[in-house]
Parts: structure tokens; C-alpha cells; sequence
């Protein structure tokens, strides 16, 4: 296979995994009202069934960010595929809410160590000065799934009930066997394990060179860790943290209330839906041109406008517009929270050296699913409240700022720890 085609493979196969994570994402909110209306449960309580498979996404990215560097990249996410495959469509079946719920936490542990796995993977293997634009085609992935997701939920809910959504969702099962025999194996992980000669052929068979990585002392599960509160990067960890944490909570709020907090604005469920589809759609088409805008003008300055554009999108939706402007800002909307979330990865794992670049990711996505945990649960108490659904566009501005001026505070890595990165092939 020639070497170019081998390398888009696996952009192709991460962007079929993580378009998963992206149907997973809005699977939930197309489901809600369905399980408000099928088990009689309340908002608050549909909030807190939602958080279980973002507990679980936690877990997950913690710990594929703690131990995908020491057993591999192209293992992990195998088995992260598997598994969430298998419980997802488990979830089909569930008898009540409470299986319901402790079967999405356990698919969320797959899923939580999906993202960071394919975020490494595809950033290493990005060619020459294109790594954003590379992982925004990868990542729109993402998009299509809540695409796909909103679009099947349409028709399909109302025909053949809310459990063939589940069931759709258990699909990255298929690319397990062509993940087996195309997806290669990390060329950092490699030579981190001393695996040298694997690597050179690996490498001489991508076309790529060998990565030349400092490695000063031996390594352990703990190393990584170390490495992202060394002093030159110490204050990056805590901003880059913040941001996830900001964009995840925006993104899971209004993925999971969305179509309901437009019901409550007297729109019928096919409409309350189309608007979560725009949402997704902006995003891609967004993604893809902050991906180039940021290889030209750097990550930071454009995850900081992304951010700004979801301030104000969201905000505006508060001032209850026409239905052709809520359209146009929910599809800013989306770009602002879901394409920001995408730009906002690749900041992370370029920003740390290529000994610690999944860890970075993995703890990075892992601290941040503590905001997509909170989304879900906050949209529903303010729902439940009996506020006017204005206020939720109130709260998840709110969140966006903070996103924003995390992103502005974060500092340059210092250069006495940038003395271990990689002499990376994508600067």
C-alpha cells in the first residue's frame, strides 16, 4: 500500500471512530423526550440518567491518557471501539432508567478513551505544517455523527421508537477487523518502548522518518503526569483544563437539552430537532476552516475567537429571534462549541512534548468530561426550575467566557521543557 494512502487510513479510521463520539453525544438528546414520555421521569432526573455515560467518558480518558503511551495507541483504541460498541447496544434493551443509566456509564468508559487516543495518533501521523487542518477533518467526524444522529432520530423515533437509536450507535463494532489489519501502530510509542528497529520499518513503510525523542530517565505510568506539571508547563495544564472543561459543558448542554428547551418554545419535536442538526452542521463546515486558519495563525488566537463566536451565537438565541436566525445562530453555535472543543484538542496535544502528548490529551478531555457531566445536569435543573429556557442560552454564554479567557491566559511553553519534545515532523 503506498505510503501516503496508508497515512490517510488512519485519519479515515480515527474520523469512523470518532464520529461515534459525536452520534453518542447527541444520541441522548434525541432519546429525552422519549424516555420523559415512556418511563415517566422528570427533567432532573433525565439530566442526571445523561451525566452517567460522561462519568463514565472520565474514567476513561483518565485512564487511556495514563497507560495508552505504555501499551499503545492502536490497542487502545481496538478495544475502546469494542467496548463501547457492545454496551451501547445494550442500552437498547435496558428494562428501566437505572440499567439504562449504569449501561451508559459503562460504554462511556470506551468512549471517554477513544478521543484522546485518535487525537494522538492523528496529530503524529499529520502531514508537514497541516496538523490542525488534518485533525479538523478527522475530528468533523465528530459532527457527523450528531449529524447522523439528528437526521435518523426524525423519521426513525416516531416510526420504530427511541431503542433503534441505540442500536445504530454500536456500528464501530464493523471497523474492528479493517483496525486489526491496516491501523499502524504509534511510531512515538514505539521508540518510547525502545522498539527501535519495529519503528524504522514502520516508518520506512509510511513513508515518514523515525521520531528522535530525549527520553533523560526511565519511564513509568507516572512520567507523563510529571511532565504536565513541569514549570514550563504547569500553568498551560491548569488554562488548557479550564478551556476543555468550558467547551464540554457547552457542548453537552446544548446537545442534551437543545430539542427540548426548543419544544418549550412552542416548535414541534421535527423542528426542536432540525435545529440540533444545524447546530452539529455548522460545526463541520466551521472546523474545517479554523483547522486552516489555525495552521496559519497559530492555535491559541483562533480558539480564543471560536470561543467568542459561541458567547455571542448563544447569547443571541436568548433574544428569542426570527426561526430563519435562530437557524443561522445555531449553525455559529455549533462551529463556537463543538469546532472549538475540535481546535481546542489539537492546542493540547501540540502543546505538550510527544513523551507525554497522550497523557496531555487523555488528562486534558478526562478533566474536561467533568463539565460535559455538569452541562446535562445544569440544562435540566434550570428546566426544572421553571425558568424561561432563555436562561440556559444565559448559562452556557456564561461558560463560554470563561473558555475565552482561560484560552487568552494560557503562556507559551517554557524552554527548558521543551528541551524533551520531539523534533516534530508536523512544526
Amino acid at each position: 500500500m503506498q505510503p501516503r494512502r496508508s497515512l490517510w487510513i488512519v485519519v479515515a479510521l480515527c474520523a469512523f471512530a470518532v464520529t461515534f463520539d459525536g452520534y453518542d453525544l447527541v444520541v441522548y438528546g434525541t432519546t429525552v423526550p422519549s424516555l420523559l414520555a415512556d418511563w415517566h421521569i422528570g427533567p432532573a432526573q433525565a439530566g442526571t440518567i445523561g451525566s452517567y455515560a460522561l462519568i463514565g467518558m472520565l474514567l476513561g480518558a483518565l485512564l487511556a491518557g495514563t497507560v495508552t503511551d505504555l501499551i499503545g495507541r492502536r490497542r487502545i483504541l481496538v478495544i475502546c471501539m469494542l467496548w463501547f460498541s457492545v454496551c451501547t447496544a445494550l442500552c437498547a434493551i435496558a428494562p428501566n432508567p437505572e440499567v439504562f443509566g449504569v449501561l451508559r456509564f459503562v460504554a462511556g468508559i470506551g468512549l471517554g478513551g477513544l478521543m484522546p487516543t485518535a487525537a494522538a495518533l492523528v496529530v503524529e501521523y499529520a502531514p508537514a505544517g497541516r496538523p490542525n487542518l488534518t485533525y479538523a477533518m478527522m475530528q468533523s467526524g465528530y459532527a457527523v455523527g450528531g449529524i447522523l444522529a439528528s437526521a435518523v432520530a426524525i423519521p426513525v423515533i416516531p416510526a420504530l421508537g427511541w431503542q433503534i437509536m441505540y442500536l445504530i450507535g454500536a456500528a464501530p463494532v464493523l471497523a474492528v477487523p479493517i483496525a486489526l489489519r491496516w491501523l499502524p501502530e504509534s511510531l512515538e510509542y514505539l521508540v518510547l518502548r525502545g522498539r527501535t528497529s519495529e519503528a524504522s520499518a514502520l516508518a520506512a513503510r509510511l513513508g515518514v522518518e523515525v521520531p528522535v525523542i530525549s527520553l533523560p530517565e526511565k519511564r513509568n505510568w507516572l512520567t507523563g503526569l510529571r511532565e504536565l506539571a513541569a514549570p514550563g508547563f504547569r500553568v498551560g495544564t491548569v488554562l488548557l483544563w479550564l478551556a476543555t472543561f468550558s467547551s464540554l459543558l457547552v457542548v453537552y448542554g446544548m446537545n442534551t437539552w437543545l430539542p427540548q428547551i426548543m419544544r418549550q418554545a412552542h416548535f414541534p419535536l421535527g423542528s426542536a430537532l432540525s435545529f440540533l442538526l444545524v447546530f452539529n452542521l455548522g460545526s463541520i463546515v466551521g472546523s474545517v476552516i479554523g483547522g486552516r486558519a489555525a495552521d496559519v495563525l497559530g492555535s491559541k488566537p483562533v480558539v480564543a475567537a471560536s470561543f467568542l463566536l459561541a458567547v455571542l451565537s448563544i447569547a443571541l438565541l436568548a433574544t428569542r429571534p426570527s426561526t430563519v436566525a435562530i437557524y443561522v445562530l445555531a449553525a455559529v453555535a455549533g462551529y463556537g462549541a463543538i469546532g472549538t472543543t475540535n481546535l481546542l484538542n489539537v492546542f493540547v496535544t501540540r502543546y505538550y512534548p510527544p513523551t507525554s502528548r497522550a497523557t496531555g490529551i487523555g488528562w486534558s478531555l478526562g478533566v474536561g468530561r467533568l463539565g460535559a457531566i455538569l452541562g446535562p445536569v445544569l440544562g435540566g435543573l434550570v428546566l426544572a426550575s421553571g425558568a424561561n429556557y432563555v436562561w440556559n442560552f444565559y448559562l452556557f454564554a456564561a461558560v463560554a467566557v470563561i473558555g475565552l479567557v482561560a484560552t487568552g491566559l494560557v503562556p507559551v511553553a517554557g524552554r527548558a521543557a521543551a528541551t524533551i519534545r520531539l523534533r516534530e515532523q508536523t512544526s
